[in-house]
């Protein structure tokens, strides 16, 4: 029933794209209008909800635009503009698949190519838009339906109402209303109610700024440096730095078909190609300038939440970035500590599924004391479904919804731990892990088996007086922690979720411990038994 209803929604008409005027006219309840004074009338007179009573007559208040100057009448007309969600995947829905009626989970269409994207509040209504566009002059005037124009419309859904619109006011972030013509810096902060920030894009210059990237320093004297990154399970090494740096972090996000277990492959949309993502390391007090990049061949909108930076949304306002777009900003890291970052576009939930997450490591000043091996591990959850073709699956968002993974994994995929790429280290080494916990959906209880935690550093924290001696720690969604181990005795030690069930659905992977000469500690673990694990066994190697 749910599937049958998102089919319905998919196809119910409010994502038009590119109608000719003269069906988007006969299908609204307003006829087409030449000035803000008609529009209203129309709206008045029609059988409409009030918000778009109100949105007329703040358009009959504000009056039509003055008659435009020679220069301005022999200008070029502006790009076709589409109104477009700030983020436009909702959720995923399904629409008609190929042959026998099969459905398959798809995101929202992409806006068309060659379309100005204009950002927009409102309601999800074809007579809202051309009550705002009357008004505001914003997508497509009623004059130019009238004409038989091409108008492109979007679902759009929030809390914003188009009185904001009507008085020329800005729209959301990227885009804006330009109605009222150009605002000058002198004009002081813009009074909105919109999300963007007060004084965002008023011209400040960026304190770290720097001609390119082959130069030393920044404006403020920080060396340049690239950020150290690398690929689970490895770590970068400690940084030997006791001075901040301006790092610089190279994102990209790809699409990937990867395998999930011997038996089936998943769709997956990275951060550098990888599940999970890199992880980095920089010092407290460093400057982060990241530079990300979309090329999900799909058409989707991605964007980044670092947990380790301080300001709106992590970074993920002005690391947006639409299909071929790249997307720079700054951020001073002022915590220390361990911090997830993910892609935080909308519908959430469904690109962290989709294996945009990782791990982000901020030392704090003087560094972390030495370890023999460091090791980057994830948990995380695969909402999926089968698809139409064998062996490949489908994300499930309705999966997602009862909290039903058909995979809980560590590392992006069942048997990454066990089978492809255990953790290697040697008798008597001290050993750290950074573990963190993607989610999207399912708290983990983190042990593994066969030795304490020496040291535990819950919730990511760095600075405090780190717990001692555990063996079983919680780790929520958007969670991590840090542990030191120490490892007399060789051997195979199990990480998993304490959530046993989890096991068989892929938590599950190996510490392998090499022995070194011939000192297997036989006073701290002995038999005359030979080690037999049980038939079916998947914890001890």
């Amino acid at each position: 029933m749910l599937r049958a209803a998102a089919r319905r929604f998919s196809s119910s008409g409010l994502w038009l794209q590119q109608q000719p005027a003269r069906r988007l006219q006969a299908a609204s309840p307003l006829p087409a209008a030449t000035d803000a004074a008609a529009a209203a009338a129309a709206a008045a007179a029609s059988d409409l909800p009030i918000f778009l009573l109100r949105s007329a007559a703040a358009a009959a208040t504000a009056g039509a635009a003055p008659p435009p100057t020679a220069a301005a009448a022999a200008a070029p007309p502006p790009p076709p503009r589409h109104l477009v969600l700030p983020h436009r995947q909702l959720s995923s829905c399904s629409r008609p698949g190929g042959g026998g009626g099969e459905s398959r989970s798809v995101p929202f269409p992409r806006r068309p190519r060659g379309f100005e994207a204009v950002t927009g509040g409102g309601f999800s209504a074809v007579a809202c838009i051309l009550t705002a566009a009357a008004a505001a002059g914003g997508i497509a005037s009623a004059a130019a339906a009238a004409d038989g124009g091409t108008v492109a419309t979007a679902a759009i859904s929030g809390p914003q109402s188009l009185e904001g619109a009507a008085a020329g006011g800005p729209a959301e972030e990227g885009g804006g209303g330009d109605s009222a013509g150009p605002r000058s810096e002198s004009e002081g902060p813009l009074d909105s109610s919109r999300t963007t920030p007060t004084g965002w894009g008023q011209g400040d210059l960026n304190p770290y700024s720097h001609p390119g990237g082959d130069q030393g320093r920044d404006a403020q004297g920080l060396v340049i440096l690239p950020c150290p990154k690398a690929n689970a399970p490895r770590v970068p090494p400690p940084i030997s730095r006791t001075q901040p740096a301006h790092l610089i972090l190279d994102l990209t996000t790809t699409t990937e078909e990867l395998s999930v277990s011997p038996l089936h492959k998943y769709t997956f949309w990275t951060f550098d190609g990888r599940v999970p993502g890199p992880i980095m390391r920089a010092r407290v007090g460093d400057v982060l300038e990241v530079r990300y990049t979309n090329k999900d061949r799909d058409g989707i909108g991605h964007n980044i939440d670092f947990h380790s930076v301080e300001g709106p949304g992590g970074g993920a306002p002005v690391l947006y970035a639409e299909e071929g777009e790249t997307k720079v900003a700054t951020f001073k890291l002022l915590t220390p500590g361990l911090f997830n970052y993910h892609c935080a576009a909308a519908p959430l939930p469904t690109h962290i599924a989709n294996g945009m997450y990782g791990l982000f490591i901020v030392e704090p000043e003087g560094g972390l004391p030495p370890v023999d091996k460091e090791f980057y591990v994830v948990q995380s959850e695969i909402y999926a479904e089968e698809s139409g073709t064998p062996g490949l699956l489908d994300h499930s968002y309705f999966q997602g919804l009862a909290e039903a993974p058909m995979y809980v994994v560590l590392n992006g995929a069942q048997g990454q731990l066990t089978e492809v790429a255990p953790l290697l280290a040697d008798q008597d080494d001290s050993v750290r892990i950074y573990f963190g916990n993607a989610g999207p959906n399912l708290t983990s209880a983190f042990h593994i088996i066969g030795t304490a935690f020496v040291k535990l550093h819950r919730d990511g924290d760095l600075t405090s007086p780190p717990a001692q001696n555990v063996t079983t720690t919680c780790v929520p969604p958007g969670g991590s922690c840090v542990v030191d181990l120490r490892l007399p005795v060789p051997g195979n030690y199990t990480l998993l979720d304490h959530a046993i069930f989890r096991v068989d659905k892929g938590c599950v992977g190996f510490l392998k411990v090499r022995a070194r000469g011939n000192d297997r500690r036989r006073d701290l673990y002995d038999s005359l038994e030979t080690p037999t694990p049980c038939p079916g066994c998947k914890l001890h190697g």
